[in-house]
């Protein structure tokens, strides 16, 4: 059997962000008012596989320079595949910075068999609900690598609180959309949802640049 089509666009280049959003300014005046303040949007494409969604558990509740430390110690280590994690101990693991709770993550994703070629081709629901029944592995860290790591066009992080916010400031609402809220409200920029994210990250860093400005 051949390999099942996805269920939206790959974004691969420049040039195909570039489209989304022209898209989107087209479909809506704020999306072409935010395109305006937040200059070039950055592709962001990442490496597939198990190495970055554990980078991702890494980097939970942790700051940016402490998740570069431990990772830099684990890429050190060389337990950046399956196997390697699963054969490390507790005491190893803890000794490169994990915590007790990370390495019981480290290691349910390490026994978890994710077929990772297979998901460049799974239907976006179907990469979202495998990783996340990976204990360790939220909708928002699925969300996050099936955009940037399997470049898939249709995907938003409906709960990223940075995104609910650029929303707020941009379409001037009462207050912050909540998830159910920020689902209705992406619908319609299907089928670049994954370009308006970028858009209102963007968005989102320069309208907070000005402020700090003032």
């Amino acid at each position: 059997m051949g390999a099942r089509a996805v269920t939206s666009r790959i974004i691969e280049t420049d040039a195909d962000v570039a489209e989304g959003l022209a898209a989107l300014t087209a479909l809506c005046p704020r999306m072409a008012e935010a395109a305006e303040v937040s200059g070039p949007l950055p592709l962001r494409r990442k490496p597939d596989g198990f190495a970055e969604l554990l980078s991702a558990i890494v980097s939970q509740q942790v700051s940016v320079a402490s998740a570069k430390a431990i990772w830099s110690r684990i890429e050190g280590a060389g337990l950046t595949t399956p196997a390697a994690v699963a054969e490390a101990g507790e005491e190893e693991l803890r000794a490169l910075g994990l915590s007790r709770q990370k390495i019981r993550y480290a290691h349910a994703l390490a026994a978890a068999e994710i077929d990772y070629p297979a998901l460049r081709h799974a239907p976006d629901s179907e990469v979202i609900h495998t990783l996340t029944t990976v204990p360790g592995i939220g909708t928002w860290t699925a969300e996050i690598y099936a955009m940037f790591s399997l470049g898939r066009a249709d995907i938003f992080a409906h709960g990223d609180l940075a995104l609910q916010e650029a929303a707020r400031m941009l379409y001037a609402l009462e207050g912050r959309p909540k998830e159910r809220e920020m689902r209705a409200i992406a619908a319609a920029w299907s089928p670049w949802r994954s370009v308006a994210a970028r858009l209102l990250w963007a968005y989102y860093r320069a309208h907070k640049q000005r402020e700090g400005i003032r």
